[in-house]
C-alpha cells in the first residue's frame, strides 16, 4: 500500500494551508500574483508552493525573495495515460491530487496558479467535510465547484456530451440568486468537479485510493485527468461549491453562464485557457478578457510594491 506523500514537519506554522502546484516558470507570475491577492484579501492562512523536480533555481529564488514557503512533491502520473497532445497541461494535473496525502495538515485548499482572489474565502477552511477517519467512505470527501461542460470554444477533441444541456451550471440559470450561495447537486449534469480548486481533508486512506487509481488501466480513458479520476472514485460524494469560489472566466461570457455570473459576487476568478494575462505584452495587456484586466491590476500593484523592496527579477 502506498504511503501518504509526506510525514515531514509542516513547512509553515499553520494546520490549514492554501497550496498551488508549480512545475516550471511559465506559471510563476501567476503564482506570485495569486499569493499577493490572497494576502490582499486578508487571508489568515499561508500559501505553500508545491514544486516538482522540474522547477528551476531561478524559480526557487523568486519564491524565497518573496517569503513564499515551498515543498517538494513527487510528479504524479498514472501507469497508463491518455494522450493529452491536444491539452498537454493535463499531464501536470495529476500532481494536483497531492494535497490528499499532505497528512501533516488538517485542511488543504488546492488552487490553480492562474487564479485571482478577489474576496476573502477563508471560510473554505472550515466548511464541514468528512474526517480523515472515514477513509473516503463518506458523502463529503472533498469540496469543489463543478466543471463547466459547455465547451464554448467548440474544441473538437472534447467529448460529444460536453454541451450546455449537460452542464450543472445550466440547471441554475433560473435561480441566479441561489447560484451565488450554493452549488448545483454533485450529481447534476455530467457531475464532474473542476480540479482548479479542491478543499481537502488529507487522509492516508484516501490518498491510497488515489494511488491505486493511478495504477488502474481505466486512467487511459480519462479525458480530464484528475477531474475524471475524482468523479470516478467518489461519484456524488463530494460537496459542490457555488461558482464564486472557482469562477471560470468563460462562465462570464455572453451565452455561456452570464445568467448566473455577477462580478461583485466572485471571490476567486479562474483565468483558464491561453493566452494567460502574463503572456500579454504592451498594448495587448488585459485585452483578451475582462478578467485579464483584473489580473493586471493586481499584478501591477504587486510588482510596484516589490520594486520598493528591491525585488525586481522579471517575474
Amino acid at each position: 500500500m502506498a504511503a501518504a506523500t509526506s510525514t515531514s514537519e509542516r513547512v509553515v506554522d499553520s494546520a490549514k494551508v492554501w497550496t498551488t502546484l508549480i512545475t516550471n516558470t511559465n506559471y510563476l507570475s501567476g503564482l506570485l500574483t495569486l499569493d499577493y491577492s490572497l494576502k490582499a484579501a486578508g487571508s489568515k492562512y499561508p500559501l505553500v508552493a508545491l514544486y516538482t523536480d522540474t522547477f528551476p533555481p531561478e524559480g526557487h529564488a523568486a519564491l524565497k525573495a518573496r517569503g513564499i514557503p515551498s515543498k517538494r512533491i513527487p510528479y504524479l502520473l498514472p501507469t497508463m495515460s491518455k494522450d493529452y497532445s491536444n491539452d498537454p497541461r493535463f499531464y501536470d494535473c495529476w500532481s494536483k491530487l497531492t494535497p490528499f496525502g499532505l497528512v501533516e495538515y488538517e485542511r488543504v485548499v488546492q488552487l490553480d496558479s492562474d487564479m485571482l482572489i478577489l474576496k476573502n474565502m477563508d471560510e473554505l477552511m472550515d466548511i464541514p467535510l468528512d474526517s480523515a477517519e472515514l477513509a473516503g467512505r463518506g458523502d463529503r470527501v472533498f469540496a469543489a465547484s463543478h466543471a463547466c461542460v459547455c465547451n464554448p470554444l467548440k474544441k473538437p477533441h472534447y467529448p460529444k456530451e460536453w454541451v450546455p444541456a449537460n452542464c450543472a451550471f445550466t440547471t441554475q440559470h433560473d435561480n441566479p440568486d441561489e447560484a451565488q450561495k450554493t452549488g448545483a447537486s454533485p450529481l447534476a449534469g455530467l457531475a464532474m468537479p473542476n480540479g482548479g480548486l479542491q478543499v481537502v481533508v488529507p487522509s492516508t486512506e484516501v490518498y491510497n485510493l488515489i494511488q491505486e487509481g493511478l495504477q488502474s488501466s481505466v486512467t487511459a480513458s480519462y479525458e480530464f485527468a484528475d477531474q475524471s479520476m475524482l468523479s470516478d472514485l467518489f461519484p456524488g460524494r463530494w460537496v459542490a461549491l457555488p461558482y464564486i469560489y472557482n469562477a471560470l472566466k468563460t462562465l462570464r461570457w455572453s451565452g455561456v453562464h452570464d445568467a448566473i455570473w455577477r462580478d461583485d459576487e466572485v471571490k476567486n476568478a479562474h483565468i483558464l485557457l491561453s493566452p494567460k494575462p502574463w503572456d500579454e505584452v504592451g498594448a495587448d495587456k488585459g485585452k483578451n478578457d475582462e478578467t485579464h484586466k483584473w489580473w493586471w491590476n493586481y499584478n501591477d500593484r504587486r510588482q510596484a510594491e516589490e520594486k520598493s523592496k528591491n525585488i525586481d527579477d522579471g517575474f
